[in-house]
């Protein structure tokens, strides 16, 4: 489903899989890629306590079809958190890059614990 005008959009969420909670808290970064490579910032943002973000990463004209890159900073999230993490954490910054290719929801979620984390395309 698109957004309410017409346009795609991206959301994302993370679950703490160990604790089986929404990781609340924990800071991310949009990147935009161009046809060279070159990396872009478009935001950062932290989740909320439903471990979502308060608006949507993309939405409206600000959403353009092309390869993207999420970077979540799951190993300070995970210390902070309490998790049982070495020093330095086996994960850190988790980036999930993906390609959006037309005007639709995009959902990217990440499943986190401190040893693993998973992502797939959501609704």
């Amino acid at each position: 489903m698109a957004s309410e005008n017409g346009k795609g959009r991206l959301t994302t969420h993370v679950l703490d899989t160990t604790r089986g909670r929404p990781a609340a808290g924990l800071a991310l970064s949009l990147w935009r890629f161009d046809e060279d490579g070159e990396a872009e910032l478009i935001l950062r943002a932290q989740t909320n306590a439903d471990g979502r973000t308060d608006a949507p990463l993309l939405d409206g004209d600000a959403f353009e079809p092309g390869a993207y890159e999420i970077v979540f900073e799951a190993g300070a999230w995970l210390a902070e958190a309490g998790a049982p993490v070495a020093d330095p954490p086996f994960l850190d910054d988790v980036p999930i890059r993906f390609a959006m290719a037309e005007e639709t929801h995009y959902h990217v979620p990440l499943l986190l614990s401190a040893h693993g984390y998973s992502t797939y395309r959501g609704s």
